[in-house]
C-alpha cells in the first residue's frame, strides 16, 4: 500500500476525524447529535431501519441545509439472511426522489435557468416522507412516533453546530438570511446570525413532524399541511398543486446488482447513478489494482471519465425510449467493450468517453449509512439539492422546500454543478430527474455485510463513493483512512481534474504526465462527503467524513 505517516492524502485535514468501533450497531451521519439519535434508536430496540429514519429526520431539523421532508432520496436496505429467507439477503432500494408537477414541460427554464434553481418553480414533490414510511411499514420494528418523535423535539431548541454556523455565514446567503422573514426569525431572530453554540428554534417544524408522528405520512401529502406548501409555492412562483401532493408515490424494487472481485455490489437503479458506479468497477476489474501506482490513479480517472459519459444516458426509465440504452451500463459486457478505449499513456478529450450531450462546449445533500446487530444494513441519500434548497421556506410548516428541477436538463445550458444538458433528461410532468446519488451496500464472497456507502455532493457524489471503496478494498485502507483521503474529480466538462491539496503531489505529477490538466484546490471546499460503515471481523466500524464536520456514533 502506497499510505505513509508523511503522504498519507489525510493528515492535512482542517477538522478531527474518527473512527468508530462498535460491538452491536453503528450509525454514520454528517452530524454528531444524529449519528448518536440512531444508535439511541437501536439501544431502544430498534433496527437500521428504524434508525435510518430517525436519523434522516434529525439531519433534516439540524442539517436543513442539506436534506429535510422537502425534499427526498434513494434507499439501499439489506435484509440479513434470518429475517429474509433463512438463507441468503434481500437487498431492496426505495426510491423517494422528487417528481416534477404536472404542469412541467421541457422548455420552462430556457428563458430564465435560475428559475430551475431558485424559487417556487424550482420545486418538485417531496418525496422524503413517502419514503421513509415506506422503509418502516416494510421493516421497522419500533412504532413510527417513536422513531418520528426524537427529531421532532430536537427542532424546539438545540445548540447550533459549527458546520451550520459556517453555512448561514456565507456571504451568497446574506440576503436571505437577513431580508426574507421566513429564514431570518429562524437564522438570526435578534437581527443577528446565530453563532455556534447558542440554541436555534424550529418550532413550526416541530409541530409538523410531530402531526406527521401522529398521523403518518399522509399528514404531510393531504390536509393542512400540504395546503399551506402549496400555497407558498405556488406565492413564490411555482406550478405544485395539491393533486400533486395527493398522487405522490415511491418505488420499491430488488437492488441492482454487480460484482467486484468476488464482492457483490447493491445499489441503485436509474435514474441514481448507480449503474455508473457500477460500470466504473467493471472497467476497473480488467486491471491488477492492489497498489496506489500512477497508473493505477491514471485508470481510476479514465473510468471516471467513461462514466460521466455512460450518466448522459441515463434517466427516469419510465420516460425511457430504449430500454438497452440504460441496461447495459452496469453490465460486465458493457465493460468489455469499452475497456479497450482506456488508455494506459494519456488521456483524451471528452468526445472520445462518447458523451451524449445536446450540444458541446469548449451540494444540498446528505447520506447516512447505518448497520445493526443482526446485519441489517440501510444506506440512505436523502437531499434538498442545492444548499438550503429552492431557498424557499413555508412558515406556518417550518419545511424548507427542495430546488429539485434543477436537476432536470435545460436545453443548450448546465445545470448549478455544471453538467451539461443531456436530452434524455428534460423535464416532463411526473419525471424523476437524473441524479448522481449511490447508496451502495456491498457483501462478502460468503454473503456476510461488508460495507454500507454514499455520499453528498451533487455531481461529484458516485466518483467519491467509488474512490472510497477503492482506497477500502484495493488499497488497504481502514474506514477512516478510506474516507478522509484526497480525492480527484473528473466529469469531462470542464476540462480539469481537480484534487484535493491533501492528495499525494507525486501521484498529481503522474497524472500531469499523462496529459490530465490537474487544479489543486483546498480539502475544505467540502466537495463531496462520504459517510460509511462496514463489518471487520466482530466489530463494526463507522467513519463520517471530517470535511462536513460528521462524526459518527455506535455502541
Amino acid at each position: 500500500m502506497y499510505l505513509t505517516s508523511e503522504n498519507s492524502g489525510y493528515a492535512k485535514l482542517r477538522n478531527p476525524s474518527y473512527l468508530i468501533e462498535a460491538k452491536h450497531g453503528a450509525v454514520a451521519t454528517e452530524n454528531q447529535v444524529c449519528s448518536e439519535m440512531g444508535v439511541d434508536i437501536m439501544k431502544a430496540g430498534g433496527n437500521a431501519v428504524d434508525a435510518a429514519v430517525a436519523s434522516t429526520l434529525c439531519i433534516g431539523v439540524a442539517n436543513m441545509f442539506s436534506s429535510g421532508v422537502g425534499g427526498g432520496g434513494f434507499m439501499t436496505i439489506r435484509i440479513p439472511p434470518a429475517l429474509a429467507d433463512g438463507i441468503s439477503s434481500e437487498v431492496w432500494t426505495i426510491d423517494f426522489r422528487e417528481t416534477a408537477p404536472a404542469a412541467s414541460n421541457e422548455s420552462m427554464y430556457v428563458s430564465d435557468p435560475n428559475l430551475a434553481r431558485f424559487g417556487g418553480l424550482s420545486v418538485g414533490v417531496p418525496g422524503e416522507l413517502r419514503g421513509l414510511q415506506e422503509a418502516h411499514n416494510r421493516w421497522g420494528k419500533l412504532s413510527w412516533s417513536q422513531v418520528v418523535m426524537p427529531a421532532a423535539e430536537l427542532a424546539l431548541g438545540w445548540p447550533v453546530s459549527k458546520e451550520l454556523a459556517l453555512r448561514i455565514k456565507w456571504p451568497f446567503f446574506y440576503d436571505l438570511m437577513f431580508n426574507n422573514p421566513d429564514f431570518q426569525a429562524i437564522f438570526a431572530p435578534e437581527g443577528r446570525l446565530l453563532e455556534e453554540g447558542e440554541i436555534i428554534k424550529r418550532t413550526n417544524l416541530s409541530w409538523t413532524l410531530t402531526t406527521v408522528a401522529e398521523k403518518g405520512a399522509d399528514a404531510f401529502y393531504k390536509g393542512a399541511i400540504a395546503d399551506s406548501i402549496v400555497e407558498k409555492v405556488k406565492a413564490t412562483g411555482g406550478i405544485l398543486t395539491r393533486e400533486d401532493m395527493a398522487n405522490y408515490s415511491v418505488i420499491v424494487r430488488k437492488a441492482l446488482e454487480g460484482t467486484y472481485r468476488g464482492r457483490k455490489i447493491y445499489t441503485t437503479h436509474a435514474p441514481t447513478s448507480g449503474p455508473v458506479l457500477l460500470h466504473m468497477f467493471n472497467l476497473l476489474e480488467h486491471y491488477d489494482f492492489d497498489l496506489m501506482l500512477g497508473v493505477n490513479v491514471h485508470r481510476v480517472v479514465e473510468a471516471m471519465k467513461f462514466g460521466f459519459a455512460a450518466r448522459t444516458k441515463i434517466c427516469d426509465p419510465a420516460f425511457n425510449d430504449d430500454a438497452n440504452r440504460i441496461h447495459e451500463i452496469a453490465t460486465k459486457e458493457f465493460a468489455d467493450k469499452i475497456v479497450a478505449n482506456l488508455t494506459d499513456d494519456r488521456t483524451h478529450a471528452p468526445d472520445y468517453y462518447n458523451p451524449v450531450f445536446d450540444v458541446k462546449i469548449d451540494h444540498g445533500t446528505s447520506h447516512i449509512s447505518t448497520v445493526d446487530q443482526d446485519g441489517m444494513a440501510v444506506a440512505i441519500t436523502s437531499t434538498v439539492n442545492l444548499i438550503f434548497g429552492s431557498q424557499v421556506m413555508d412558515g406556518p410548516t417550518g419545511i424548507i422546500l427542495n430546488d429539485e428541477m434543477d436537476d432536470f436538463s435545460v436545453p443548450g445550458i448546465p445545470n448549478a454543478f455544471g453538467l451539461l444538458p443531456s436530452p434524455y433528461n428534460y423535464p416532463e410532468p411526473f419525471k424523476r430527474p437524473l441524479s448522481s446519488t449511490t447508496p451502495t451496500i456491498l457483501e462478502n464472497e460468503d454473503g456476510s455485510f461488508h460495507l454500507a456507502i454514499g455520499g453528498s455532493g451533487g455531481s461529484r457524489i458516485f466518483p467519491a463513493v467509488f474512490q472510497t471503496i477503492v482506497n477500502v478494498d484495493d488499497w488497504g485502507m481502514n474506514l477512516q483512512q478510506a474516507v478522509e483521503f484526497g480525492r480527484l474529480h473528473d466529469q469531462l466538462y470542464p476540462l480539469i481534474v481537480d484534487a484535493d491539496d491533501v492528495y499525494p503531489p507525486d501521484l498529481l505529477d503522474e497524472l500531469r504526465h499523462r496529459g490530465h490538466n490537474v487544479t489543486v484546490l483546498p480539502v475544505e471546499r467540502v466537495a463531496a462527503v462520504v459517510n460509511a460503515v462496514m463489518q471487520d471481523g466482530r466489530s463494526y466500524y463507522a467513519a463520517s467524513d471530517s470535511r462536513k464536520n460528521g462524526i459518527a456514533a455506535g455502541y
